[in-house]
């Protein structure tokens, strides 16, 4: 009697579905792709075997799911930025922002660096980071934090940067940035973690070794099909640390964490 395929839950962007796609091919495996908050959401509840989360949301279910060294979204110059319509931000408002802000998602880790950069923002406004531009545009929110493809289009689209929460982060730690990972179910057991782990770091490999093998995969779910942007998508969040976080990354991880504990957010 064969066992139950495994449940692999990761978001359509280009980082994971680079990520995934050779992992996704195997017979023992069944794919679950979502937004990532609602990832972040279903980790509470422990829905999925393997699942991506913000490490905002993982630093809540880390008693129940372990994180894997291959996968992670983590590094320099790849931070969420805060943005408004363009001439509505100066330089008080860095210092001082008021009004509200579009946040993609309550245990996004955007939101952490958010709230860790200015504890003072309390107009927060959750939606799906797909629709954060649009908030902005219309007025709905004052200013927004963008994740994912919206680094590399915000400004043709009309937008100014207020602050990039990556540089603020470096900054203040002279770590790199951890915004997302994957983690499994501890029940499934630590020999049946590593070999998980072990698999997602060969499709990793598999994907820079061959990018067109993907390609098609990638694009059926991006949100921006320009090449060039998924290209630049590819390149910022996926790196070395998504091949193996190691020390430094681990290291950045817990001064997250630590930092998270003593704003009193987790």
């Amino acid at each position: 009697m064969h066992s139950p395929p495994i449940s692999v839950a990761y978001s359509p962007c280009p980082n994971d579905t680079f990520s995934f796609f050779h992992f996704a091919q195997s017979d023992d495996v069944k794919t679950h792709l979502h937004d990532v908050e609602t990832l972040n959401r279903c980790a509470f509840e422990g829905r999925f075997d393997v699942t991506k989360l913000s490490f905002h949301a993982w630093l809540r279910v880390q008693d129940s799911y372990e994180l894997l060294n291959a996968g992670a979204a983590l590094g320099r110059g790849c931070g969420p930025l805060v943005i408004c319509r363009q001439g509505a931000g100066d330089a008080s408002y860095r210092r001082h922002p008021v009004g509200s802000v579009a946040v993609p998602g309550e245990y996004t880790t955007a939101h952490l660096l958010l709230r860790l950069w200015h504890p003072q923002i309390q107009n927060r406004i959750f939606m799906p980071f797909d629709q954060i531009m649009d908030a902005v545009a219309s007025g709905r929110a004052d200013a927004g934090v963008i994740i994912h493809e919206g680094r590399f289009v915000y400004q043709q689209r009309g937008f100014d940067c207020l602050v990039d929460l990556g540089d603020w982060w470096e900054s203040t730690t002279g770590q790199p940035i951890p915004l997302g990972c994957i983690a499994a179910k501890k029940s499934l057991g630590a020999a049946r973690i590593a070999e998980l782990d072990s698999r997602l770091k060969q499709s990793i490999q598999a994907a820079f070794d061959d990018p067109a093998s993907v390609r098609e995969y990638v694009k059926r779910y991006a949100q921006e099909l320009d090449d060039a942007v998924i290209d630049k998508h590819i390149k910022t969040y996926v790196n070395d640390f998504t091949l193996d976080l190691g020390d430094e990354g681990r290291k950045a991880v817990e001064v997250l964490q630590k930092m998270a504990k003593g704003a009193g957010i987790v």
